[in-house]
């Protein structure tokens, strides 16, 4: 049967690949069974050796990669890649993945569907093996179509004692046509059922004149899906071609990338701006429709969107108002899962306000470009038949299965869940606690106001100390909260925070500390002040300021984990409190108290020389601790901001 759809595309693939140089787990499926002619290891070295070296000397210092070599680094990650998935195997002397239970499924007479590609776009191909997708698939080297050498022995391992014949998948490459073609045209010469699809869905084509054709993108690992899913449906191999066919009709996909990537032992495949990115690139770094500024997510998802649908795109994807749709969001490589949970969220949405039913969405990284930053997006309009194959049930580790409500199979975006018993939480004003006369309340009410600007003034010069020990962002944390604190404060004449009484305020400017600066400073803050409260409940006197300071320190330890000495902010505050307790007994409460802001400034400053054992700091290395610590700092500027307004 011929069964090929060739179409025109300029080729990446160029390099000619190698295979396997030493020893790896094998499927015993041997080569004179399947009349293979093998390849011996020595002659697969000598190949690779050479042109790698070649690349090498070409590349310069290359770009950082944690392999063990050029030359080896496709045969040990497939190596690797089998050791941790058993359900598949090496097939001996080739760069061919195969399923564990390949000679079980042939005898079945199920379809058999075969794929393959250039190395580096992992998980694809080798992570779509398995039961409900891949029979097997090929390896090229990196960026490089596989041989036919390599494709033949695929083929007659799946498909030469199969009745149900094999599927040849091919992505819509030059390089891949022509090596897969070739395999086909011998594998059928030796009487193999088979049949070939070419499947090229890429929307950044927008010409009709004779270019090299739509590329083979996200929607051939979708398309492979569907085949697979059919396949263990036995289907015979005339439906999954009809069906797989029409399927690359339906779909479209548009990359977005805002870095290259580049090759083992090579350099960048293209360059980008600090602020460029550029819509349409191809899987190997091949140029875009254009290069535009960077935009926010929102922004970046409406373009790719409008362009796949865009009619005036000879290659766009017809969608109209209640089509039932899937999305696949697609990592290539370097995008962090944050990026990619942001993009999910701003293409769903965007697809429904145009009116389409997002029936199915997937997030993961389909088909990577090594270490390329970017995304691409691929929308399939649904009908029944492929909307089965989507759900139809995969071992293959790499295929994304989103969590669905128990018996709920149609993705919706869900409403946010709404507990109301989980906000009761208890009011910042305490009923019954001490009061104070205004004067005393006008003057808490200048020392909070005061404490805050200093923490805002002191902001960068506290981010500078904490880039040593931290991540940099001590200042913006405690300047955070206080400009919180200010914006509760309010004016004099009518405070927005309970300064007559003492210890709602101390509770209040807790719950702020917790609720806005966060991290571990507003953590620390909050216990220190929420611990310090209920010694301000009963009377407002010295004494009872002194004990609160103490026992704030006392839950800061308890649950902080430091001890004095340990580098912190317990430091200072230990050393006030030290002071207050020797001294009040013995001079004005303003004079211990200014005291205890020198021991405490004194003691912040000798932190400069301590070694940290606690917080992110005890992490460092020593040597490169020669600045005061930031908590530390931060506790003496506020103590030292009280001082100044008693």
């Amino acid at each position: 049967m011929d069964n090929v759809s060739y179409h025109n595309v300029q080729d990446p693939h160029s390099k000619t690949p190698t295979s396997n140089s030493r020893k790896a787990p094998v499927v015993h499926v041997n080569a004179s069974k399947f009349d293979v002619n093998p390849i011996t290891n020595s002659h697969i070295h000598q190949a690779s050796t050479s042109a790698n070296k070649e690349l090498c000397s070409m590349s310069g210092q290359g770009s950082k990669k944690l392999i063990n070599s050029v030359e080896r680094c496709v045969d040990d990650m497939l190596e690797g890649y089998v050791a941790l998935n058993p359900g598949v195997r090496l097939l001996q002397g080739h760069r061919i993945v195969i399923r564990a239970d390949v000679e079980d499924y042939v005898k079945s007479g199920k379809v058999a569907v075969l794929c393959g590609g250039g190395s580096g776009h992992e998980p694809a191909q080798a992570g779509y093996v398995g039961r409900g997708y891949l029979t097997a698939c090929v390896a090229g080297a990196v960026f490089a179509s596989p041989p036919p050498q390599e494709i033949l022995p695929a083929i007659r391992a799946v498909a030469k004692r199969n009745k149900g014949g094999c599927l040849l998948s091919v992505a819509n490459y030059t390089g891949d046509r022509l090596n897969f073609g070739l395999a086909y045209e011998k594998a059928r010469q030796e009487g193999i059922k088979i049949a070939m699809i070419v499947v090229g869905e890429d929307c950044a084509v927008t010409t009709n004149d004779r270019t090299a054709g739509r590329r083979g993108l996200v929607g051939y690992i979708v398309t492979n899906k569907i085949a697979g899913a059919l396949a263990e449906m036995d289907r015979s191999l005339e439906d999954i071609v009809e069906i797989t066919t029409a399927a690359t009709k339906q779909m479209g996909t548009i990359g977005l990338s805002w870095s290259a990537c580049s090759a083992p032992g090579s350099g960048p495949t293209f360059s980008l701006g600090d602020n460029e990115m550029e819509l349409g690139l191809g899987a190997h770094g091949e140029a875009g429709v254009k290069r535009m500024k960077m935009t926010s997510a929102r922004e970046a998802v409406k373009i790719m969107i409008d362009h796949i649908t865009n009619p005036d795109n000879p290659t766009y994807l017809k969608v109209t108002k209640g089509d039932h749709v899937a999305i696949f969001i697609n990592n290539l490589g370097a995008t962090t899962v944050m990026e990619m949970n942001i993009v999910v969220g701003e293409a769903i949405s965007y697809l429904e306000t145009m009116g389409m039913h997002v029936a199915r969405a997937y997030n993961s990284p389909f088909k990577t470009s090594l270490e390329m930053a970017g995304i691409s997006i691929t929308l399939l309009r649904l009908d029944t038949t492929l909307t089965q194959a989507l759900d139809y049930p995969t071992d293959s580790p790499h295929w994304p299965r989103p969590l669905l409500p128990h018996g709920v199979t149609d993705r919706q975006t869900p409403p946010r869940l709404v507990l109301d018993y989980i906000e009761d939480t208890p009011s910042a004003t305490l009923e019954g606690c001490a009061k104070v006369e205004s004067d005393y309340a006008g003057k808490l009410f200048e020392i909070i106001a005061h404490v805050s600007k200093k923490l805002i003034e002191n902001e960068a010069r506290l981010n500078q100390l904490d880039t040593e020990g931290g991540d940099g962002d001590t200042g913006s944390t405690l300047a955070r909260g206080a400009r919180a604190i200010l914006k509760q404060l309010g004016n004099k004449d009518n405070p927005g925070l309970p300064v007559d009484k003492p210890s709602s305020l101390v509770q209040a400017l807790a719950t702020t500390a917790e609720n806005q600066m966060g991290g571990a400073s507003g953590a620390l803050h909050s216990l220190l002040l929420t611990s310090s409260s209920s010694c301000l409940k009963d009377s407002v006197t010295v004494t009872a300021w002194r004990d609160a300071l103490s026992q704030g320190i006392d839950a800061v330890r308890r649950y902080g984990g430091a001890e004095p000495g340990d580098r912190t902010m317990l430091d200072p505050l230990c050393a006030a409190r030290d002071v207050l307790l020797s001294r009040l007994s013995e001079t004005t409460p303003i004079q211990a108290f200014t005291e205890a802001v020198q021991a405490a400034e004194k003691t912040a400053e000798a932190t400069a020389t301590m070694r940290a054992y606690a917080g992110r700091a005890s992490y460092v290395n020593p040597d490169r601790l020669t600045q005061p610590d930031p908590g530390a700092t931060g506790v003496a500027i506020w103590l030292r901001a009280i001082l100044e307004k008693l």
